[in-house]
């Protein structure tokens, strides 16, 4: 079932149940995906750094290495290398899930992922597979810095071979990543710190959330929006203000920017004629870019405005909270881009 709801706030009253189904935090649901692909299937292991700490990177992973042993397990610092190993694991019919737990480190890994992963089924005529999942977490804010913020999705886009993946609620961060359990080459998971707390339906089941299907998350004439990961609320919570102003949003969010959906995308723009695009990585080289080229390519009478982009700007992150707060776009940003499509 396609739950298009929104993630409720973790303090909020309607915690675990929401119209009388169950509810999980983003964290939990990870969790939960991640024991159920170790319980059903022995070829699946997990590996990351600090994935058996106390605190199991940020609760995504707490208490799977009591329940599994030695299939959950430490690993070096050293990206690059266990890339490799666990990229040759699964050309040999293992299911390993490497967990980064910050992307900013993600391209240390990223010549095994490029060069090897990505291209091993291709290179070998189809005879080699290698089903890798790679979860990385997007950091951002409590200063952080430069180091500890990006967004680095954009990143690989322009390598055949990947898929990548920004699940926004509860709901999707469980299905797919049990989707992409079921792919056999490489996916790329992107998270976001800030979703972790926050809450939605989650059926208990295995379920799948297909890889390259967008979903409209709230339905508009006006003005579409194109928002990833955390920016789906922002755009959401847009949306409803600019409601009381008589504007009429469209939110769509494409859950993965590889395969990207641009029949959804375009289908939304073909009625609203505007396009607002968020995301959660610096303006230039974005999936938005994407979008735009592929709009303007297929057909450039669509758009009857300027398309506006919300994202970081071009710099790197500061470490003041005075900067930082000017450094990240908002809701604010999103009602400001709107109102100029429109203008």
């Amino acid at each position: 079932m396609p739950w298009t709801a929104v993630c409720i706030s973790k303090d909020d009253s309607l915690r675990f149940e929401q119209d009388g189904h169950r509810c999980l935090s983003y964290v939990e649901a990870l969790n939960e995906a991640q024991r159920q692909a170790l319980d059903s299937d022995p070829e699946v292991f997990l590996i990351g750094e600090g994935i058996d700490d106390v605190g199991g990177v940020f609760g995504s992973t707490k208490g799977l290495k009591e329940a599994f042993g030695d299939r959950v397990m430490d690993m070096p610092i050293a990206e690059n290398g266990l890339t490799g190993v666990v990229s040759a694991a699964a050309g040999v019919g293992m299911k390993p899930v490497l967990v980064h737990m910050r992307a900013d480190f993600l391209p240390m890994s990223m010549d095994q992922l490029t060069n090897h992963a990505a291209k091993w089924h291709y290179m070998s005529g189809g005879q080699t597979s290698i089903p890798l999942v790679v979860r990385s977490i997007i950091g951002r804010g409590w200063g952080s810095a430069a180091q500890h913020s990006q967004g680095t999705h954009s990143m690989f886009l322009s390598t055949p071979g990947l898929k990548i993946a920004l699940p926004s609620t509860p709901y999707d961060a469980k299905g797919l990543f049990l989707s992409a359990m079921q792919d056999p080459n490489p996916v790329l998971i992107f998270e976001h710190r800030w979703l972790y707390d926050s809450v939605g339906p989650v059926p208990e089941e295995m379920y799948a959330v297909p890889l390259g299907e967008a979903i409209v998350r709230r339905k508009g004439s006006d003005v579409t929006i194109v928002a990833v990961s955390q920016t789906v609320q922002q755009a959401i919570q847009a949306a409803d203000t600019l409601a009381e102003k008589g504007i009429e949003v469209e939110v769509v969010d494409p859950r993965t920017i590889a395969p990207l959906d641009m029949k959804t995308i375009m289908e939304s723009v073909s009625k609203t004629g505007r396009l607002v695009i968020c995301d959660v990585s610096c303006k230039t080289g974005g999936y938005g870019a994407e979008i735009v080229c592929r709009l303007a390519e297929s057909d450039p009478a669509l758009l009857q405005a300027p398309v506006h982009r919300v994202s970081f700007p071009d710099l790197p992150t500061p470490n003041s909270p005075v900067l930082e707060e000017a450094y990240y776009p908002g809701v604010d940003d999103i009602i400001a881009a709107v109102e100029a499509a429109l203008s």
